[in-house]
């Protein structure tokens, strides 16, 4: 029986239908299938099924292959039948599609040798500040503790006590506390977290989230089994300026990314002052009367 594991194998066996030699038929050589003179042939499916399959998978895989073999064959034949042939002439379509895989593989080789890849942080802070208003948050986010504590161990004023000591004595003890007792513990007072992402995990709605990031350090909730707490440390609000720290690798790529911009537009002007230098072009005016 066809199993799941090996749909990656009919992934493979679909790609190689683009490739595969079509021919006719070769004595000797034992046909599987035939559309016109094209012929598919037992060494062709040979290629494709991998060893160590059992029969059945073997012969799924091998029918699969077959039939699109057919169908792929079958199309080509309709569309020789149909275009005229001036529009089965590939030739055009064949060369531009080569220049331009050539063209794009020696500008990724540049690229990857000569391209200055090194973004420093005041080149960061420079790009930050010049395209400020492109940096607005589209949502809140907050830095802060969340912890799942079961209610008949938690102790919420001991909890508070703990959350608001900042010292590296009080933040040991707070993970060590959570470490031993709670179902679930997240520290990301060191980083921005979307404030969705901290509201999946308590088990009531929030429905004003920037009212109650206002009014609110700390965010206490119950249900049957447990005590939640979230201890908001800082936050920002949908609309306010980002933190740089929050967008610096997205301003880190854009910054790649014009560079790389600019070095390909440099590529094609340098390549053109050369063949100009040169005398390896020469442009045909045809003149007015």
């Amino acid at each position: 029986m066809f199993k799941l594991r090996n749909i990656p194998i009919l992934l493979a066996v679909a790609g190689l239908l683009a490739v595969q030699c079509t021919r006719t038929e070769t004595p000797g050589e034992s046909p599987v299938a035939r559309v016109g003179e094209k012929v598919l042939l037992q060494t062709d499916i040979k290629q494709i099924v991998p060893t160590g399959l059992s029969p059945a998978d073997s012969t799924a895989i091998a029918g699969e292959y077959i039939k699109k073999w057919i169908r792929q064959e079958l199309l080509i034949h309709k569309a020789n039948e149909n275009l005229s042939v001036e529009q089965k002439d590939l030739t055009r379509e064949i060369e531009e599609y080569r220049n331009s895989l050539i063209v794009y593989k020696y500008k990724n080789a540049l690229l990857s040798e000569q391209m200055d890849t090194v973004v420093t942080q005041l080149q960061i802070e420079q790009y930050y500040n010049t395209n400020a208003d492109d940096f607005k948050l589209t949502s809140n986010i907050v830095k802060g503790i969340f912890m799942k504590i079961p209610l008949g161990i938690a102790k919420p004023s001991e909890l508070k006590k703990m959350v608001e000591d900042d010292s590296e004595q009080g933040i040991t003890a707070l993970k060590e506390y959570c470490l031993k007792f709670a179902i679930s513990f997240e520290s990301f007072a060191d980083r921005w977290v979307d404030f969705r992402i901290v509201r999946r995990y308590l088990p009531i709605e929030i429905e004003d989230p920037a009212q109650e990031l206002k009014r609110n350090n700390l965010i206490e909730q119950k249900d049957a089994e447990n005590y939640y707490m979230v201890s908001i440390q800082n936050y920002k609000l949908q609309n306010e300026p980002a933190p740089i720290e929050y967008v610096q690798d997205n301003i880190r790529n854009l910054i790649l990314n014009q560079r790389k911009i600019q070095f390909l537009q440099q590529i094609e002007e340098n390549v053109y002052k050369e063949g100009l230098r040169q005398n390896k072009f020469k442009i045909f005016v045809e003149q007015a009367n």
